[in-house]
């Protein structure tokens, strides 16, 4: 069945159905290759980092370490929907339920050897970045006592005020040569900023790929929603300074750009467009998507899968401008500013509301949201919904709730007939 029978099909259809892009077979066969890639190759001697999913990875791929990211492995338990079982046998560890569910998982597996593929291969390195919480650290010290490796912690400051002056960069460039330190030992090797270099420029042309297949959600109607890119963004997390990843996005771009020019639709008879903040409900993704359709509503935009848009980096001065790409982040900026980019997104790719997922599990991600639900419906004019969830674990969860919150929000934007 060709996109367009696909399209024609889902609007005569009463209840929508998501129609998956062809390249999430491609997209799995990718996953399964990594996770396998990073078991087995510690066999030919090769080392492996865990790295936060903020942290700086090119530097790892440049000297032939594979990294490794406990916190997308944590979406993964959620979307198989572990996130409970593996948050009970933290918490039985002594691990608080007040606790990020994606260390709560990740502890878990670690310890046990548990998770829907078996737990992480073991790590030789950690590097853990604090430019997206104060957790990670925390974490990390866990998993370098319970591993008995390195544990590499690059503090970045916050920027209240979006700024990175001076004395921030003088403060946060040279952690980036202790990574250096820290990697020579783990391989035995010279650092090649050569080779670095050539990691920069992969990882620009990816995340400049990225940034085009998000910029699709501009077109009426959107060729894909954010339940998409939630999905779709395992290369640029994982993958990023990689081929494979680039060679992934070009066929991912391809397959959407198709879907433009034969007028699909990812929602059918799309009247609404929303954007998203915070973390996705991993294991509810799929109702979402169904409940939103079902009114017409299609996700457009949303903050989370724009956080990977960085492009500072500069092969010229390598070591430089990784160290200010990495502190300028959108969780390590102040709540203004994070409102305003916000708000770009939101005129940008011309929503009718947003809705904001209040994190159990990710408080950085959460503080600040009702400030910012605030200034967008004062200074934009839109509607805006606060829903309560966890990312990973499902206790923390009422779907009848939400459902029902969702429901009557929708039906207040839904057009005049």
């Amino acid at each position: 069945m060709s996109v367009a029978e696909e399209s024609v099909t889902d609007r005569e259809s009463k209840s929508p159905r998501y129609i998956r892009l062809k390249s999430s077979v491609r997209l799995h066969r990718l996953m399964r290759w990594y996770y396998t890639y990073a078991k087995l190759m510690p066999r030919m001697g090769k080392k492996i980092a865990w790295i936060t999913s903020g942290g700086p990875v090119e530097p790892l791929y440049a000297a032939g370490i594979i990294p490794v990211y406990p916190e997308n492995h944590g979406a993964l338990c959620g979307a198989a929907r572990q996130g409970p079982k593996l948050s009970e046998r933290a918490e039985a560890m002594g691990f608080s339920r007040d606790v990020c569910s994606y260390a709560r998982c990740d502890i878990a597996c670690a310890v046990e050897g548990i998770g829907p593929i078996g737990g992480l291969p073991r790590p030789d390195l950690l590097v853990c970045c604090n430019n997206i919480c104060g957790t990670v650290t925390k974490w990390y010290e866990v998993l370098a006592r319970h591993f008995n490796v390195p544990l590499v912690v690059i503090d970045t400051p916050f920027l209240h005020d979006g700024e990175l002056r001076e004395h921030v960069r003088r403060y946060v460039r040279p952690q980036f040569d202790e990574l250096i330190v820290a990697i020579e030992n783990v391989t035995r090797k010279s650092f090649s900023e050569r080779r670095l270099g050539h990691r920069l420029e992969l990882s620009l042309e990816c995340i400049q790929a990225w940034r085009r297949i998000l910029g699709y959600c501009e077109h009426r109607p959107s060729p894909i929603s954010c339940f998409d890119a939630f999905g779709h963004m395992f290369p640029i997390v994982t993958l990023r300074g990689t081929r494979w990843a680039t060679r992934y996005y070009r066929h991912l771009e391809a397959e959407i750009a198709e879907r433009v020019e034969r007028g699909f639709g990812a929602v059918p008879q799309e009247r609404i467009r929303l954007l998203w903040d915070n973390i996705p409900i991993w294991y509810e993704i799929s109702r979402l998507f169904k409940q939103l359709a079902e009114h017409g509503a299609c996700l457009v935009a949303d903050t989370y899968t724009n956080a990977w848009t960085m492009d500072q980096f500069d092969k010229e001065r390598s070591l430089d401008s990784l160290a200010e790409a990495y502190t300028s982040i959108f969780l390590n900026v102040g709540v203004r500013q994070r409102y305003a980019q916000t708000a770009a997104l939101a005129k940008r790719f011309k929503v009718d509301g947003v809705v904001m997922h209040s994190n159990r599990s990710c408080k950085p991600y959460s503080f600040g949201q009702l400030d910012i639900q605030r200034w967008i419906r004062q200074e934009l004019g839109l509607p805006c919904l606060l829903i309560e969830a966890d990312m990973t674990d499902s206790r923390s969860y009422s779907r009848e709730q939400v459902r029902a919150r969702l429901d009557a929000f929708l039906e207040t934007l839904e057009p005049a007939a």
